[in-house]
């Protein structure tokens, strides 16, 4: 019997499983840090790195959070490959702010990312794995013609 529970927060109302999905909620944590950084990038005038940094940024989760509702394990690999390549373009907009005289520090949020690829390669190795496990034991009976 899958337990559904609502969650209330002040911004947010969903209906998830009991359990606990630290990438889901990294990424959300990471997406709102985004946010407020994209604001200040905004706020000083630095509107083309503030618009990458707010695309990828939150893309990220967007398909993290797709990918709890994939159709099958090679789907859930595929979705999450999505959020790893989005994650390397945000780490690398990010790397460009804090490289660049006059962008405010990124570095706290250079630190997250890189965790959170962390997360999903190690998330990603093993549902291959997986993957590999579950297509080697699927066999099929064959009736020769002897």
């Amino acid at each position: 019997m899958l337990n559904l529970k609502i969650i209330k927060s002040p911004n947010l109302l969903t209906v998830r499983n009991d359990k606990e999905n630290l990438i889901v909620d990294l990424s959300f944590q990471f997406a709102l840090k985004v946010l407020k950084f994209s604001n200040r990038l905004e706020e000083e005038k630095k509107f083309v790195l503030a618009r990458q940094i707010l695309r990828s940024g939150t893309s990220l989760g967007a398909n993290i959070r797709e990918s709890q509702n994939a159709e099958s394990l090679a789907d859930f690999i595929h979705k999450l490959k999505i959020a790893a390549k989005e994650a390397d373009e945000t780490s690398y907009w990010l790397e460009l702010c804090k490289e660049a005289p006059g962008y405010p520090s990124s570095e706290e949020l250079l630190i997250e990312i890189h965790s959170i690829i962390k997360i999903i390669s190690k998330i990603i190795s093993s549902s291959k794995r997986k993957l590999k496990v579950d297509s080697s034991s699927n066999f099929q009976i064959t009736k020769s013609s002897n």
